[in-house]
């Protein structure tokens, strides 16, 4: 019995699930706000403060794509189920539909009030669930820009939180004082209901919902600091004003701290939680709800949001703008790869045998193959590819073959050096001459409009009864307060974010400080300058009269 249990406790201590270790950071060069990882944990968006969307290829650590997205900052991003798609929300109440792999916009809602949160159906990217400020959740339907307000219990209660299950077939939401409804996706008809309490039988606000990505289980994070794990199977069973107790109970009982953003691992089996006071992410083993890691980041940074990779035991944390990525702590193990490979403290004189280095031993007798010597023989398929389990649900055998796992990134070198393998310089010289000819004529043809302009995406503006227009994003500050709101982030207005300054283009500079002039200063410059340019012509011309 001991043996059983040191073996169980040797495995558990060496097969960990979870990060240990700060593994370096991701610099998006903006300020990043928000992240997620696609469905196979390959790519990472990030949503940053000037509008922008840095995708990273996580495998290489570099940026795969940046798309200039909003004017304002980005506050929730989601992939689609194949990974062709983004869609975000900004401050500016915008939500927008991306194509990832062209960076073009396909479509553009306008709501009345900030997004809370945007949320793609998990097996229907057509529909996209978005849960607006003092507003109950509604559900887009991309394809005819039609959209459908979800019901709620109270109508005088609208701080309403919604989600997805893990398959899309019910929406489940939240609202301030404890009550979780669950709606039928397809006919909003209220399947499921019950009240989140206190041990006082008190209420207690519901801030998010979030389920794993497999298994039944979610989690409910409430304003009394307790994460609530529930089995999704259950709640079902209940029915209506159900009593359901949840499996686990998760909170910090030292410090009382509150927690900004929760979410389960890959498998299902952890769940980590980010402190609302500090850069400190708190992992429990969702089975036994013991507390087994806390990763402590920089002191006195506040952390802004938590995304666990969907496949491998790393986190993405953000706090002051910059993504932090956690980990486990790699240790070389050789005998992984040779199983009689040994480790020498210091130098060991080694005795070669007769036959160690002879091409046949001829005394060797031949022994008969059995088991793993008589499978050594056996032609092993390595034509077809089996499908990684990690990638493929519960209810599919196949992975999806169209599926977009990673970008494709040009080389961008900034010095380039000179061709050796390029044409002579006399070629050269002629091909700019033809080049100069052949622009000349798609100047012309682009000014006669026969080249086809970008396409700009429709915009449908989506009209909410009985919502406030005037709500501040939690993001930029509070409303009404001028002392305490913060100064509204994002690029000025009018600035498409794509636009550089030419380097064609000649700028006018003041003084020593390279400061550009504008109004009234640069067309002074720029007269001051023609009047030598004027003189020198009419001398130019008086030179000629005189000339024999």
């Amino acid at each position: 019995m001991f043996h059983q249990f040191f073996l169980c406790f040797v495995a558990e201590s060496f097969g960990q699930n979870y990060p240990e270790e700060a593994d370096g950071t991701l610099d998006c060069i903006s300020m990043a706000l928000t992240c997620t990882f696609n469905r196979w944990g390959t790519l990472l968006a990030v949503g940053c403060n000037d509008g922008r969307i840095v995708i990273w290829d996580f495998l290489t650590r570099g940026i795969a794509k940046i798309i200039s997205a909003h004017i304002h900052p980005v506050c929730s991003l989601c992939w689609s189920r194949d990974g062709h798609k983004l869609v975000s929300a900004s401050t500016d109440n915008i939500v927008s539909q991306w194509d990832v792999l062209s960076g073009d916009c396909d479509q553009r809602f306008r709501f009345p009030s900030p997004i809370l949160k945007v949320q793609y159906h998990p097996r229907d990217q057509n529909k996209v669930l978005v849960c607006p400020m003092k507003s109950a959740p509604v559900m887009l339907t991309l394809s005819d820009s039609k959209h459908v307000v979800l019901p709620v219990d109270d109508d005088s209660d609208l701080n309403v939180v919604a989600s997805f299950d893990r398959r899309g077939e019910y929406i489940y939401t939240g609202n301030a004082k404890g009550k979780i409804l669950v709606l039928k996706t397809d006919s909003q008809d209220l399947v499921a209901s019950f009240r989140v309490t206190t041990g006082t039988s008190n209420t207690t606000a519901i801030k998010s919902i979030e389920f794993a990505r497999k298994g039944s289980c979610f989690l409910i994070n409430t304003a009394d600091r307790i994460i609530r794990v529930y089995d999704g199977r259950e709640i079902l069973t209940c029915g209506r004003d159900g009593e359901p107790e949840p499996m686990q109970k998760l909170q910090d009982l030292v410090n009382r701290t509150p927690w900004k953003k929760c979410c389960f691992s890959g498998d299902g089996e952890y769940i980590v939680a980010g402190s609302a006071r500090q850069h400190a992410l708190y992992i429990w083993e969702k089975s036994i709800g013991n507390l087994v890691k806390i990763l402590h980041g920089t002191r006195g940074e506040l952390l802004l949001d938590v995304a666990w990779h969907p496949v491998r035991p790393i986190i993405a944390s953000i706090s002051s703008g910059v993504v932090s990525i956690w980990a486990q702590n790699q240790v070389e193990n050789w005998s992984a790869f040779a199983p009689d490979f040994k480790e020498l403290d210091e130098n060991v004189e080694y005795e070669e045998r007769e036959s160690e280095f002879d091409i046949e031993d001829e005394d060797k007798s031949e022994p008969e193959q059995t088991g793993a010597d008589a499978a050594e023989d056996e032609e092993v398929d390595v034509t077809s590819v089996d499908p990684i389990a990690a990638f493929c649900s519960s209810d599919e055998e196949l992975e999806d073959s169209k599926a977009l796992l990673y970008l494709p990134i040009a080389p961008e070198v900034e010095d380039p050096e000179e061709n050796p393998y390029g044409p002579p310089p006399d070629a050269v010289q002629t091909s700019l001459m033809d080049e100069g000819a052949s622009s000349e004529k798609k100047r012309q043809s682009s000014a006669d409009g026969s080249q086809p302009p970008k396409k700009k995406p429709k915009t449908t503006n989506i009209e909410l009864q009985g919502v406030p227009n005037d709500e501040v994003h939690p993001l930029l500050g509070v409303k009404g307060d001028g002392k305490s709101k913060k100064k509204q982030a994002g690029r000025p207005k009018g600035s498409k974010g794509k636009e550089k300054d030419s380097p064609f283009k000649p700028k006018l500079y003041k003084g020593d400080r390279g400061l550009p002039l504008e109004g009234s200063a640069k067309g002074k410059v720029q007269a001051e300058l023609s009047q030598p340019l004027t003189a020198l012509s009419g001398l130019l011309r008086g030179l000629a009269l005189y000339s024999p």
